[in-house]
């Protein structure tokens, strides 16, 4: 019987050689340079694959960015637009509140123009405005008594002896009086 050395193919020879070159005193050399060109080309790669991957998440930002300025424009216009408004509406109803105590007056408090009464005081008395207020004070006629009175004086008036009630003159301008008026129970003593 005859032994054959089984036929390797081209293929095995191959690796053979270049494992053998590289075993070899220059194949050493020649590997350590090969594998520092790939691990130079590894980094070069990566570096360039890296700015690449960057520069377009900055360009992503940018748009970002600019997409963000331009709302926040067109907020601010709409924030501009709504503080117009609101002064606008503060302004009226400014107005229309001046306008309803021109209307009615806050609690106890009468405007009284020339030769005009009132009944105030819980129903207890009437006030009235006789003639124009001059330079020096107003002429009142509080349940039928006038009195001469100026700004700030408060008039007691009972008119029966069982409610204590107060006029005070408040101001007074050529046109009319501001006057308040309240009664309230006496007091048993």
């Amino acid at each position: 019987m005859t032994e054959t050395t089984p036929d390797r193919g081209p293929a095995v020879w191959t690796s053979i050689r270049l494992f053998g070159l590289f075993v070899a005193r220059g194949g050493r050399a020649l590997l350590f340079g090969i594998c520092a060109i790939l691990i130079v080309a590894g980094v070069i790669g990566g570096y360039v694959f890296g700015r690449q991957v960057t520069y377009n998440e900055l360009l992503a930002t940018r748009d970002q960015v600019d997409q963000l300025r331009s709302e926040n424009q067109s907020l601010n216009r709409k924030i501009v637009d709504q503080d117009t408004r609101l002064s606008t509406m503060q302004t009226n109803l400014k107005n229309a509140q001046d306008a309803l105590n021109a209307i009615l007056p806050s609690k106890n408090t009468y405007h009284l123009d020339p030769n005009q009464s009132v009944i105030v005081g819980d129903g207890h008395l009437t006030v009235g405005l006789i003639g124009a207020p001059s330079n020096d004070g107003v002429n009142i006629d509080i349940n039928g008594k006038v009195q001469p009175a100026v700004a700030g004086q408060v008039i007691n008036v009972s008119p029966d002896p069982s409610t204590n009630c107060q006029v005070a003159i408040q101001s007074f301008d050529f046109f009319k009086a501001v006057v308040t008026a309240s009664c309230a129970s006496a007091k048993a003593q």
